[in-house]
């Protein structure tokens, strides 16, 4: 590695002091307890080494010592070793007991993560409920009435009234106010034409004002 390209990550730092201290720190065969003040040691013999630093390799000695394979090296009575993988003093039955109860907790986390991630992989597969599906009774009740289409009255043709048609009786549609309304003949005069209504009412009107229903 290049002597002057920093280490960038946790990754990298283990392989690094395995590759530098490999009787104490192991990433492929079993793992043993550090010493106690193992940060200290390493932050004086890697001192001028400028490829890490301290709050690097103190994350990363965290992750080492955190792993299952430590965790579980870990145990009352088992020797800590130095950077040169010296043994020195026992483990206590308070830090086993620790490191035990940290191993137990790290892997139920993983297996409940586990079950998380298998059961949202079992959710996307699962095709929905028959008990989701509405019924088609359902969609009928939600679904809104029809209009009825008003259907259009049938046009009724008209035409001009001509001289033959102004005689009493005869049945005209006449014109008052804003729409044309049913209408008899009752008398024709010089000054207009009398009409009765079927309402009763009898008006005079002119005869532009009178069509013939044909």
């Amino acid at each position: 590695m290049d002597e002057q390209q920093k280490l960038a990550n946790s990754k990298e730092v283990l392989a690094f002091l395995a590759t530098e201290f490999p009787k104490c720190f192991s990433l492929q065969s079993e793992a043993k307890p550090l010493k106690i003040g193992i940060f200290h040691d390493l932050s004086q013999r890697l001192e001028n080494d400028a490829r890490l630093s301290k709050r690097l390799l103190r994350m990363s000695l965290r992750h080492y010592t955190s792993s299952w394979k430590y965790l579980a090296s870990v145990k009352e009575g088992a020797h800590r070793i130095d950077l040169d993988g010296v043994d020195g003093d026992e483990v206590e039955k308070e830090h086993a007991d620790h490191a035990a109860t940290q191993l137990k907790e790290s892997k139920a986390k993983a297996a409940e993560k586990r079950q998380e991630l298998k059961k949202q992989a079992q959710d996307k597969k699962v095709p929905k409920s028959r008990a989701n599906i509405p019924k088609k009774e359902d969609v009928a009740a939600k679904k809104p009435p029809e209009r009825k289409v008003k259907q259009a009255a049938p046009k009724v043709k008209v035409r001009e009234l001509v001289d033959d048609d102004m005689k009493v009786g005869v049945q005209v549609s006449v014109k008052v106010g804003s729409s044309p309304m049913p209408a008899t003949i009752t008398e024709v005069a010089k000054d207009g034409i009398q009409v009765q209504l079927n309402s009763g009412m009898t008006v005079k009107v002119q005869r532009a004002q009178l069509r013939l229903t044909i």
